[in-house]
């Protein structure tokens, strides 16, 4: 059998993930195994033709494409994604039809589920037979239990081809919005009072409805905003997971990007996000931006931001692509919000563009940033964890982060709970006291919260 690996990784063969699939060529010497560096070599696959065609070539006559990837801010690496987008742009996608497919990943597992449903739905969108994903937390394969379970997944996935099993399409093709969006009538300028607003987007004049929205929105800001194209910061390609920042938040890349983010965007109080969808998520470029920032490690370089989303396409169709942003904002400590084409017409969208600027300056004024989220909470819990143990060493900023903004909350440094477990737990055991505590659960559930009523008093109107 012919696998053909598509590595996600821009550090190629010396990457965590290309170990795991060396270990199944070792498991399972009989097939025959080709690994295209894709990630790592984007930039010569877009130039020649030649490097191209030898891809696609070896992929015609494959009988499963491995995509093989490690996790960047929630989805793949921005130079993975370009290849992908590539192959919709050379309209390539009936050498992918009908082959099987699965994914590989390595991660400390935040996010994970995301990345391989964006690839999932992409390979439903090629026209292949998606048989399953392994995500492998990074160290994984030093662990005889888990050899034993990914040798499990190769065998069952090889098993799978072999016995050309059939496989049931997921995602439904994507229905995009068949209108173009004419803005109307013209809100009334909002005040923004001192608040920073900056636009952010990736238009390269592919999306009229993109370029509408964006104008409508420069119109309601008044004269403070500032508009940012993507394709015109300075960046000279996208994060190469070198991890050199994570001793001192300084990237490897001597270019504009850094300057951009932390004297354009940090500045800022409200900044709205303007792309299109492709394939199943934002441009390359827009996953290059997100990519780079992880110079700032997992520290909330944009923490206290209203965020704006304004998407051209069918973000609603495509639930992981939401939940990636959504993710993004919440852990960063930032309020989004969205706002997408897919209305019935020009109007109804003018209301909602207008709506969205009204809410962000309301909430920027008033400081508000929902209460976090499992994804925030969760999120914090991994990265917290991870920091204090096996990152350190690495990630040093961000451990002197954590340790000055008091947030390596581990639960056995809350001594007064640890000492009321330890004194309430043993008295359980005695039936009388365990019937009464218990039958009066609800009650000692709510009783903290009696002061707290009693001391509110209503607002006093202005």
């Amino acid at each position: 059998m012919k696998i053909v690996v598509l590595n996600g990784s821009p550090k190629g063969e010396i990457s965590v993930t290309m170990q795991y699939v060396a270990y199944i060529r070792k498991k399972f010497p009989g097939h025959t195994y080709e690994i295209f560096n894709v990630a790592q070599d984007i930039r010569k696959i877009e130039k020649d033709t030649a490097v191209w065609n030898t891809i696609v070539g070896s992929i015609r006559s494959a009988d499963l494409v491995l995509w093989a990837f490690p996790l960047y801010y929630l989805v793949v690496c921005s130079q993975y994604k370009r290849f992908i987008e590539l192959i919709f742009e050379r309209k390539a996608q009936d050498v992918f039809a009908g082959t099987y497919a699965a994914s590989l990943s390595t991660s400390i597992h935040f996010f994970d589920q995301t990345a391989h449903a964006y690839i999932h739905a992409v390979s439903d969108d090629l026209g292949m037979k998606y048989l399953g994903f392994y995500s492998a937390e990074m160290k994984d394969l030093l662990s005889e239990v888990e050899q034993k379970r990914l040798e499990t997944f190769a065998s069952l996935l090889f098993t799978a081809v072999q016995e050309t099993c059939p496989v049931q399409r997921e995602n439904a093709p994507l229905v995009w919005p068949n209108y173009t969006y004419v803005p109307g009538t013209e809100h009334e300028p909002l005040d923004t009072g001192t608040k920073k607003v900056v636009i952010l987007t990736d238009a390269d004049g592919n999306s009229p409805n993109l370029a509408a929205m964006t104008d409508r929105l420069l119109k309601i800001f008044p004269g403070p905003v500032e508009m940012i194209n993507l394709h015109d910061v300075n960046i000279r390609g996208g994060c190469l997971g070198c991890c050199q920042c994570g001793y001192n938040n300084t990237c490897v890349y001597n270019d504009g990007y850094t300057d951009f983010f932390k004297n354009r965007l940090v500045p800022a109080d409200i900044i709205i996000m303007a792309g299109s969808v492709h394939d199943r998520y934002l441009s390359s470029t827009w996953k290059q931006f997100f990519d780079r920032s992880f110079f700032n490690g997992h520290t909330p370089g944009l923490g206290g931001k209203q965020i704006g989303f304004v998407i051209a396409g069918p973000l609603h169709q495509i639930p992981s692509l939401k939940e990636t942003l959504v993710a993004w904002a919440d852990n960063g400590g930032c309020h989004a919000q969205f706002v997408t084409d897919e209305v019935t017409d020009s109007g109804e969208l003018d209301a909602l563009l207008d709506a969205l600027a009204v809410r962000l300056v309301h909430c920027a004024e008033a400081g508000y940033i929902p209460p976090r989220t499992f994804y925030a909470i969760g999120g914090h819990k991994i990265f917290r964890d991870n920091i204090y143990a096996g990152m350190r060493f690495v990630f040093q900023a961000d451990y002197r982060y954590y340790q000055e903004h008091g947030m390596f909350d581990f639960p056995q440094a809350d001594l007064k709970t640890r000492l009321l477990n330890a004194i309430l737990i043993p008295l359980t055991k005695i039936p009388g006291f365990r019937k009464k505590v218990f039958a009066d659960m609800k009650h000692h559930m709510i009783e903290p919260f009696g002061p707290v009523l009693r001391n509110a008093c209503p607002e006093t109107p202005d």
